[in-house]
């Protein structure tokens, strides 16, 4: 009796190691869930960051934002352009025009159409000019598509909508 009463107490320590170890790391996956960002929150970081960055002629930032892939698409003053390596070259050719945006957050709209997904919707002031020529501000409706990554968010299109505003 005695010798088996023994080896009731290693397997009887086994299972609350085993329990002890379940609780613990349910409670880590709960915690880092609840304190995830709703992708729409992290679509609006990243449309902040890219604001920030392009302002800044930031290259490394702007292209680690835009998504690597030649089916990037973004639209400028009517003309198509694909690809990441594309879009840099056109970035790069206004850092020496001028080039603002200056987006109305308070319209900000940012919504998720799937897991890894997320459109934005955002009115910008756009001051832009060739180099050497005065600038001039239009209004413009920003459209973003965002993609999620095993590395995180990342722009898909960018597509202006001339002289718009949300109407609510």
């Amino acid at each position: 009796m005695l010798i088996q009463s023994h080896k009731k107490i290693p397997r009887l320590k086994y299972n609350i190691a085993t329990f002890i170890a379940a609780v613990v790391t349910s409670a880590c996956i709960l915690v880092s869930i609840a304190s995830a960002a709703a992708p729409e929150e992290e679509a609006t970081e990243l449309f902040k960051r890219f604001i920030v960055a392009r302002h800044a002629h930031d290259d490394v930032t702007v292209e680690s934002i835009l998504w690597n892939s030649s089916e990037f698409l973004w639209v400028s003053r009517g003309i198509q352009t694909r690809g990441r390596d594309a879009a840099m070259k056109l970035f790069r050719s206004y850092y020496s025009a001028t080039w603002k945006v200056e987006p109305e957050m308070d319209s900000f709209h940012a919504v998720k159409l799937s897991t890894d997904v997320v459109q934005i919707l955002v009115p910008i002031v756009f001051t832009r000019a060739e180099a050497g020529q005065p600038a001039q501000k239009a209004r413009f409706l920003i459209s973003q598509s965002l993609v999620h990554q095993s590395d995180g968010w990342h722009i898909a299109s960018i597509l202006p909508i001339a002289d718009t505003s949300l109407k609510k």
